[in-house]
């Protein structure tokens, strides 16, 4: 059976107007202090761009846009206090003012599949921050999606397993993950999944794709662009 990948968009509440006289007002959130300092180095370079609040955690993250009220929250995607995908999902319905980006060292489609179903506008990667943080923050204030050019091409990747190869997305990440070489026991603690879970998938992707060892996942993976010398 065929599974159909939605994607999700909610609806945007006040934009930031790229002619207005105020700076695009930012709230970091990041666990790290180290990359919470990187990250506004950048920004705080940027004309136009101001840092007003930073976070460590959801909870400060939530009570800072509710108290500033800013353009865009950037936040991170494994931050401690619970869910930064149900922060997302919240922060949408009570501050549909504020414009979300997350900002993580995750390349995974589903999980930045997650993060934009969810509410997020955009998505970048940590890693290379220098030349999509800015743009990324820039179209947010403006509620224009950005996502880092690799998981733009990953989230293509997902759709096309999902649409043409009748795969879930889950069963799309756990191929990634096996074409990377990982156990199932890594990945099951990886996505949160028992073991059992973990080799059901397994099982139906080897009898999907009509594939049987890892080597040809492998070149299927890399056929599908869902891992490669930009991303794996």
């Amino acid at each position: 059976m065929t599974a159909t990948l939605h994607l999700a968009q909610p609806p945007r509440g006040w934009a930031y107007s790229p002619s207005a006289d105020s700076d695009v007002k930012v709230v970091l959130a990041d666990d790290q202090r180290e990359v919470r300092r990187n990250l506004r180095g950048l920004l705080d370079s940027e004309p136009g761009i101001e840092v007003i609040a930073e976070a460590g955690d959801l909870a400060s993250a939530i009570r800072h846009v509710r108290a500033h009220a800013p353009h865009v929250l950037l936040l991170d995607l494994r931050l401690p206090g619970g869910s930064s995908i149900d922060a997302i999902r919240r922060l949408r319905a009570e501050a549909p003012q504020t414009e979300i980006v997350v900002a993580t060292i995750e390349d995974s489609p589903v999980f930045a599949q997650q993060a934009i179903d969810a509410g997020a506008v955009g998505y970048v990667l940590k890693d290379h921050p220098d030349g999509d943080l800015a743009k990324a923050v820039r179209c947010a204030a403006r509620g224009e999606e950005y996502r880092s050019p690799r998981v733009a091409a990953r989230l293509d990747a997902l759709r096309r397993a999902v649409d043409v190869d009748g795969l879930t997305p889950r069963e799309t990440e756990v191929l990634r993950l096996i074409a990377l070489g990982f156990t199932s026991s890594e990945i099951s603690e990886r996505l949160h999944l028992s073991r059992r879970t973990i080799d059901a998938h397994r099982r139906r992707i080897h009898r999907e794709l009509g594939l049987g060892k890892r080597s040809e996942l492998v070149r299927y993976a890399m056929a599908r662009n869902l891992i490669g010398d930009q991303g794996s």
